[in-house]
């Protein structure tokens, strides 16, 4: 683990549970697994502040433990599950446009405390949208709907599985949903004390569901952008095809046939049902190999390559990066070298159509920012101690090193974006505390009926040169949260190349 990568998780734990729980974390990430002791002892926490924060970061899943010879537990972290909290308003999002408005306050709700039971899900739900005006409010069982849509969508699934490292590969998701009394929910709305049937059993999220989702949406975005929004669909529905036979995480799905298709695609989209030939030999005819034609019974039956799918992608942001860091001519360079493999530095002067001058300074500028590897050979019959001349050299780019140095990169990008935001908004507390003071002022105010002259006033405690500071940090912190997402969309793409070219 990377020194920068500690950072990052430090400043993420920082964030959502505070210095105590951030130390914690960081003398995990620092040493390795470790016991309660050996923790206290290089932290100078007290046992209580310790026990404290281990039980805050084994309730949100980012710790696990084991027992060992003596009795004795070691506690271990997490990281990746640590940077996977920069994506949590990635799966509000998705559960919002899926699910709606009530099922994203749920998911926040069991995000905001690692696990909670059904009953207390859908009372503070309930009692959230009592806020909002009555025609955007929902009753106890229209909630107790949206709560058995997330677990039959498995988004969120039973947390009766330990954190114990030896359980965790053993244990297999329960998405069974238990009979809730709706007499009982009703009257916990109401305050009063009731048993809705569900005492003891607590849901969680589904991070490897939202993982699979958004890997998913990666793929249709991409094929979309290459065509048209029909291509997407159909990609859509190949991969929907794909998971009712194939494990999620499986490099190649097993072959669905054209016939299957055209059953699927008549419910939602009928309208491309004589263009499907087409639409399929598009895909398939495509660089970015998303799937592959591997027979020929029942129309002819496709397979989904996700491991070639993020070969391809991967290759398609490092092109990008190199652009977007050294311009077009070395992008065309670094192009050149991916397509023969291993390539002289004469032979890209003669093909790169740049002066030699310039390809020379380009590709030994790549070369040191190891985006390109250079390989030492030496001419058959010459021996050990022969001269240098019989001696060349071939550039080469080795694809996973490349990837691992800018998953680093973007994990450094995150950390300094994550500082800057902290800094814009503390060094403008007191401006923004001022705002949000106003802002309540007048909600409250106009809900009593106060008159506009008096909203006037209190707007005007403002002077026009802190509200012009206020859009300007305002405006640099939005700039700031848009870099984040993308930033963590490429990371996210680079991670699941990882996984599937371990």
């Amino acid at each position: 683990m990377s020194l920068i990568l500690k950072k990052l998780c430090k400043c993420i734990l920082h964030e959502h549970f505070g210095p105590i729980v951030e130390t914690v974390g960081d003398d995990l990430f620092k040493y390795g697994p470790r016991t309660l002791a050996q923790i206290k002892a290089t932290t100078n926490l007290s046992v209580d502040k310790v026990k404290e924060s281990l039980c805050v970061l084994i309730k949100f899943g980012l710790v696990m433990f084991e027992k060992i010879e003596k009795g004795s537990i070691i506690y271990t972290l997490d990281a990746e599950k640590v940077l996977v909290m920069l994506r949590y308003p990635k799966f509000m999002w998705f559960v919002k446009t899926n699910c709606g408005d009530e099922a994203e306050m749920m998911l926040e709700e069991v995000l905001k405390n690692g696990y909670e039971t059904a009953s207390k899900i859908i009372v503070k739900t309930y009692q959230r949208l009592e806020q909002f005006p009555p025609e955007r409010r929902s009753t106890v069982p229209v909630l107790k709907e949206k709560f058995e849509e997330l677990v039959k969508n498995q988004f969120l699934m039973r947390s009766i599985c330990s954190n114990i490292l030896s359980d965790i590969s053993s244990d297999k998701p329960d998405f069974s949903i238990p009979a809730l009394n709706i007499k009982a929910l009703t009257r916990l709305t109401q305050g009063h004390e009731a048993d809705a049937g569900d005492k003891s059993i607590y849901w969680k999220v589904n991070i490897d569901r939202f993982t699979q989702d958004l890997r998913d949406q990666i793929l249709v975005n991409a094929i979309t952008k290459r065509t048209d929004d029909n291509t997407g669909q159909l990609m859509r529905q190949l991969l929907y095809l794909m998971y009712l036979r194939t494990a999620s995480w499986t490099d190649t799905s097993i072959p669905i046939s054209v016939t299957e298709m055209k059953e699927a695609m008549k419910k939602n989209y009928p309208l491309m049902i004589p263009h499907l030939d087409q639409y399929l030999m598009i895909i398939e005819e495509d660089s970015s190999q998303f799937i592959q034609r591997v027979g020929d019974s029942g129309g002819g039956q496709y397979s989904v390559n996700m491991k070639e799918a993020f070969h391809q992608l991967a290759w398609a942001v490092l092109d990008n990066v190199v652009m977007e860091r050294f311009g077009s001519k070395a992008a065309r360079i670094f192009r050149l070298v991916r397509s023969h493999k291993y390539i002289e530095q004469e032979k890209i002067q003669q093909i790169a159509m740049i002066p030699a001058k310039e390809t020379k300074h380009l590709t030994y500028t790549l070369l040191e920012e190891q985006y390109l590897q250079i390989q030492e050979l030496k001419k058959s019959g010459v021996s050990a101690g022969g001269a240098p001349a019989k001696i060349f050299f071939l550039f080469h780019i080795d694809l996973n090193q490349v990837v691992r140095m800018t998953i680093e990169h973007c994990h450094h990008a995150l950390y300094n974006i994550i500082q800057k935001r902290i800094h814009e908004t503390s060094s403008n507390k007191r401006l923004i505390d001022k705002n949000l003071r106003m802002q309540t002022m007048i909600s409250n105010f106009r809900e009593q009926g106060v008159g506009e002259q008096q909203l006037k006033e209190i707007e005007e405690m403002m002077t026009p040169s802190e509200k012009q500071h206020l859009e300007q940090v305002q405006e640099v912190i939005k700039k700031l949260g848009s870099n984040e997402f993308c930033i963590d969309e490429t990371l996210f793409l680079l991670q699941m190349y990882i996984r599937y070219h371990r």
